[in-house]
Parts: structure tokens; C-alpha cells; sequence
């Protein structure tokens, strides 16, 4: 067998090898994609933005500021005892 017959049977073994990759990447089939539901939560309560945007440009400490952003954060983080 000549040395371009033995390149000749290589490169059409490994191009057919090729060819089998390929379509099995192409044709594998790809689990089917679950939707997250996305939790629809209520937008912020007007009084609540507005006492926040009051609170943000406060330099005293203020107790209603305090609860105004304790309510923030329970509504942006859940309640404090939901967590696992």
C-alpha cells in the first residue's frame, strides 16, 4: 500500500468520523426548557416611595424613616423568618 493511499485512507476515516460527531451534536435532542414563573409582586405603595425619597435626603435619624425602610426591606427581602 503506497504512503498517498495510506493519507488517502486516513483523511476519509477521520472526515467520516467527523461527520458522525457532527450529526450527532445536530440531531441530539435538547431538553425541553422550563419556564420560571416570575412572581408578580405588587408595585411599591405610593405613600411608601414618597416617604422613601423623603427619607433619602434626611441627614437626622427619624423614626418613621426607620420604618419605612424596615418595610422596604421586608418587601424586597421577604419576611424575616421565610428564609431556609
Amino acid at each position: 500500500m503506497s504512503r498517498t493511499a495510506k493519507i488517502g485512507g486516513v483523511a476519509a476515516l477521520a472526515g467520516m468520523m467527523m461527520a458522525v460527531v457532527v450529526a450527532g451534536v445536530v440531531t441530539r435532542e435538547r431538553p425541553a426548557q422550563v419556564a420560571t414563573p416570575v412572581q408578580q409582586t405588587a408595585a411599591v405603595p405610593e405613600a411608601l416611595a414618597r416617604e422613601l425619597d423623603r427619607c433619602a435626603t434626611l441627614t437626622m435619624p427619624d423614626a418613621g424613616c426607620e420604618a419605612a425602610w424596615a418595610a422596604n426591606r421586608r418587601r424586597f427581602f421577604g419576611e424575616e423568618g421565610a428564609r431556609p
